[in-house]
């Protein structure tokens, strides 16, 4: 949507985006340059962005924790995790 349309419609835009979820994007000369979005999709954008960055911070732990393992043990290791834990699914009736 143009930004001059989104301008003059303000009012009635506010509305449709919050009744019927909607997202828009603003175009200024044919470029995006902004959206309007619900709250409610802001505040799960926003939460989704703070659990990848907590991943983010854990992998780089983990990283860290093992830099000085070599890549073939790791890959044994995870493959060895990964078998058992479908074993113990398996066991489980899962």
């Amino acid at each position: 949507m143009k930004a001059s349309e989104v301008r003059a419609q303000w009012s009635q835009l506010l509305n449709k985006v919050f009744r019927d979820k909607t997202r828009v994007v603003v175009e200024k000369s044919g470029i995006p340059v902004a959206a309007v979005i619900s709250a409610e999709d802001l505040q799960r954008f926003t939460q989704m962005e703070e659990q990848r960055d907590k991943r983010f911070k854990a992998l780089d732990k983990m990283r860290e924790a093992f830099k000085d393992v070599p890549s073939e043990e790791i890959d044994r290791e995870v493959k060895r995790a990964i078998s058992q834990v479908r074993a113990e699914n398996r066991a489980k009736g899962n």
